[in-house]
């Protein structure tokens, strides 16, 4: 750790990116239900109303179409809004005006109008919660050209994310892992990281298969990792950290030296990104495959009630078990 690092919590780093963008850029400002003087229903935004006032940490009503469509706006005129989906099932009412939209307007108007508008959407299960509030719907945001997807998984991700997605002339969807929220990690806000929020990152080199996991997950994926070494397999672990665009040539790279590859996220496996990125490794990497790539993820079922919701996420016996079938080839 530098002597500049401190260690915060992910909701954290969040609000230390925020602040910090907000003090460099009057231009940027906040927007979402309840983020005011409450700080949000995560606390992300805690401190911001108090520090800049109503006109730039804006509480809306509960329209979350109006939200995106009233950021759409203030891009256009020179803005750089920072709206939060208080929850990832709330977002699908601005789902039209986010693919229609903040994806279309640059290619529209033949690169004539940018805008630079940051859509933060808390995603994942695992935190007992009620119906639409554990979605993960990167799978229907992926595939729409003109949208950025970042998907960080630890705090020192999470504020250098927050501060290029708000640089970015691109709109960009932060998938923040929610019950991930108050794991503390090391944040160094003096030192831009060399690697580009773009790419993923080997986070444990290994030989005998790569596992590829992003945001909530990738903590059962490291722990995989660990308990299989136990047993001798040693597993290369990737966080994707993007999911649109894809670090395809990282990814391939990896499999190519592994020769197999498992894919976790918390999204149905049934047309869920894992499928993609499986299919592009398939072709891409098909002569080094020693196995069939092979994914873990939710089942194809509406999401459960609290009390099941353990038995519906990816675990270590589920993950464990895709490796095992891996070795088998």
């Amino acid at each position: 750790m530098s002597s500049t690092s401190t260690t915060l919590p992910i909701a954290k780093a969040i609000t230390a990116g925020l602040r910090d963008a907000m003090t460099a850029d009057d231009k940027v400002l906040l927007m979402g239900e309840d983020i005011g003087p409450l700080g949000g229903v995560f606390r992300v935004t805690d401190g911001l109303h108090a520090e800049f006032g109503s006109l730039r940490v804006v509480d809306t009503p509960l329209a979350e179409a109006g939200i995106v469509g009233t950021a759409v706006g203030l891009a256009v005129r020179g803005y750089r809004p920072v709206v939060e989906i208080q929850f990832d099932g709330f977002v699908y009412p601005a789902y039209n005006q986010i693919t229609t939209q903040v994806a279309k307007m640059h290619n529209r108007t033949s690169g004539a109008v940018n805008l630079p508008i940051v859509i933060r959407i808390p995603h994942g299960g695992g935190i007992g919660a009620v119906e639409h509030h554990s979605e993960s719907p990167e799978a229907l945001f992926a595939p729409t050209a003109g949208l950025r997807i970042l998907a960080p998984s630890n705090a020192q991700d999470a504020y250098w994310m927050t501060r290029q997605a708000i640089e970015s002339e691109d709109p960009v969807i932060m998938l923040e892992p929610k019950r991930r929220y108050w794991v503390k990690g090391d944040v160094d806000p003096d030192h831009r990281p060399e690697l580009s929020p773009w790419q993923a990152q080997v986070v444990r080199p290994g030989t005998d298969a790569t596992l590829l996991a992003w945001g909530p997950s990738m903590p059962l994926a490291l722990e995989s990792a660990q308990v299989a070494a136990e047993d001798g397999i040693d597993l290369e672990v990737i966080d994707a950290r993007s999911l649109s665009p894809v670090d395809f040539p990282t990814i391939a790279a990896s499999v190519r030296r592994t020769g197999r590859l498992l894919i976790v996220h918390e999204a149905p496996v049934l047309g869920g990104l894992g499928g993609e990125i499986a299919a592009r490794i398939s072709e891409q990497c098909f002569y080094h495959l020693e196995a069939p790539v092979l994914r873990v993820g939710g089942y194809h079922l509406p999401y459960p009630p609290a009390r099941m919701e353990h038995a519906y996420l990816p675990d270590l016996d589920r993950v464990l078990d895709g490796v095992d079938r891996l070795l088998e080839h």
